[in-house]
């Protein structure tokens, strides 16, 4: 996805996924800042424990790294999933970084359920619906038409997730991983180049569209 933004964008960048042990998070950042890397993106279960080696942080949960004038910059781009969702109560599923970053973003109630604390879910009354958990296959709650649910996990085959299958049965608004995993993205990809994320072309990446290759003729690369 981000390297079909890049090529799109007809700049010289590469984005390539690394395993980092917990123990060596630290030993990680400091080896990107001296590579004079541009950023990174942080996943399960770093993006707590990074904060504490930013020089400024967005919270106490960040997904998003900027290194600027050997500074390590962090942010909390899982908010742009639900920009613009407007919702009186949410239930909110999960208690990881995913969820604690995503608990700044809403004005209303947040009902927070997780295995560690209250559980089962109960999502009765409530607008908004997000499974900020890795749970793909379990339906954790039973979604309801008028209901919008976000479902940040998705499923390697393309396919829905038990969460997903269930709000489009029952007529419910959905944001399905995917276009979660594009939002969040397109935040980053301008957080670390300054320039207008190639949305449609990130989500053609994510489905294995066209666009992911050749990317809008304006930008194609050469």
């Amino acid at each position: 996805m981000q390297n079909a933004a890049f090529a799109a964008r007809g700049l010289d960048w590469t984005y390539v996924a690394c395993d980092v042990l917990p123990e060596r998070l630290a030993d990680a950042v400091r080896g990107l800042v001296a590579l004079d890397v541009a950023g990174a993106n942080l996943t399960i279960p770093h993006k707590q424990a990074v904060v504490a080696l930013c020089d400024e942080a967005d919270g106490d949960s960040v997904n998003t790294l900027v290194f600027r004038d050997g500074r390590v910059l962090g942010f909390n781009t899982d908010r742009e999933i639900v920009s613009g969702i407007e919702a009186r109560s949410v239930c909110l599923i999960g208690a990881g970084g995913a969820a604690r970053a995503l608990l700044s973003a809403f004005d209303g109630e947040v009902r927070t359920f997780s295995r560690s604390g209250e559980w089962p879910p109960d999502a009765e009354g409530c607008d908004l619906i997000v499974n900020a958990t890795p749970v793909r296959d379990e339906l954790l709650v039973q979604p309801r038409t008028g209901q919008t649910i976000v479902d940040l996990a998705y499923a390697a085959d393309e396919g829905d997730t038990a969460l997903v299958a269930a709000a489009r049965a029952a007529g419910s608004t959905v944001i399905d991983g995917r276009e979660a995993l594009v939002r969040q993205g397109a935040a980053s990809f301008q957080r670390w180049t300054g320039v207008t994320a190639p949305v449609e072309v990130m989500r053609a990446a994510v489905s294995g569209g066209p666009a992911a290759v050749a990317g809008p003729p304006e930008f194609a690369p050469g």
